[in-house]
């Protein structure tokens, strides 16, 4: 169970890792347009919220690195505390920006909250 924790958690590091530099680099793109489906002219006016945004989710993916390398006493709650960050995030996500939202980003990570709990029993 730990090895599915650390694989679980490491996919949600990696998908906050993609997020960053989709909402940092490659938003005011075609290929940000594209996977906002939002006319490029709209993306490009927002680039700057959207750096911000992204500058977040870079955080999420520290935090979540981290518990890869911190002592365990630390680790087993840092973990838990950025894993529960990505759940909120997603959860409010899905209810203010895309539904999609739930599915990428909140049910991975809850997946991997489950995982680390049971695992640490």
């Amino acid at each position: 169970m730990i090895a599915a924790s650390n694989v679980l958690t490491g996919l949600v590091a990696a998908l906050h890792v993609y997020f960053l530099v989709l909402e940092m680099f490659l938003w005011a793109t075609p290929y940000g347009a594209r996977t906002f489906q939002r006319p490029l002219a709209e993306m490009q006016q927002s680039r700057s919220l959207a750096a911000n945004q992204g500058l977040y989710n870079g955080f999420l993916a520290a935090g979540l690195v981290a518990s890869y390398v911190v002592a365990p006493d630390v680790a087993y709650f840092a973990r838990l505390f950025f894993l529960a960050c990505v759940i909120v995030a997603g959860v409010f996500g899905a209810a203010t920006a895309a539904r999609r939202i739930l599915f990428v980003q909140a049910l991975p990570a809850a997946a991997a909250l489950v995982v680390t709990v049971l695992a640490a029993r």
